[in-house]
């Protein structure tokens, strides 16, 4: 009798690590991830295209499969007010890999690690925002939200996620 039931209290263990699903899995549905943001930018904000300093802000995405190289073409990102970006074209990034979505503009370079909104207003609120990354699907691939008082310890204006 003490076998049987030790053998049903291991299986409804089992079970019920199983179906437990923690808060964040969905987020680990995806290799592509939010690395980190700079969301604010070193300096007085200023959004003008010439001699501002928008490119300065910018969002870090990171391949972490160790195997799969991902097209950023079609991937979303947003903010929590729904201003956003699409990557229209051909953007790789091998495993590991990692890419700085900035603002304003510039020339997108695979080699330099970076591509330019090609939109000097800033995207990124100072005071704290969301941030949500999307695949080309429109399934979420990852989503983040800061708060400089809780998530930027050292007052540089840069959250790290993973």
């Amino acid at each position: 009798m003490l076998k049987k039931t030790l053998i049903a209290v291991g299986l409804a263990v089992a079970a019920l690590a199983a179906t437990a699903t923690p808060a964040s899995a969905a987020e680990y549905q995806s290799a592509l991830k939010i690395l980190g943001i700079q969301y604010n930018a070193p300096g007085p904000d200023d959004n003008r295209c010439m001699g501002g300093n928008t490119h300065q802000e910018y969002l870090t995405i990171k391949n972490y499969s160790t195997t799969a190289t991902i097209n950023l073409r079609g991937y979303l990102v947003k903010d929590a007010v729904g201003n956003s970006f699409k990557f229209t074209a051909d953007h790789y990034l091998q495993p590991g890999d990692y890419v700085r979505l900035r603002g304003g503009n510039g020339n997108d370079s695979d080699a330099n690690n970076v591509v330019y909104r090609d939109n000097c207003n800033f995207i990124w609120n100072n005071t704290g925002d969301s941030i949500y990354l999307y695949k080309p699907s429109g399934a979420g691939a990852d989503s983040h939200s800061y708060n400089p008082a809780r998530d930027d310890a050292d007052g540089n204006g840069y959250v790290t996620f993973h």
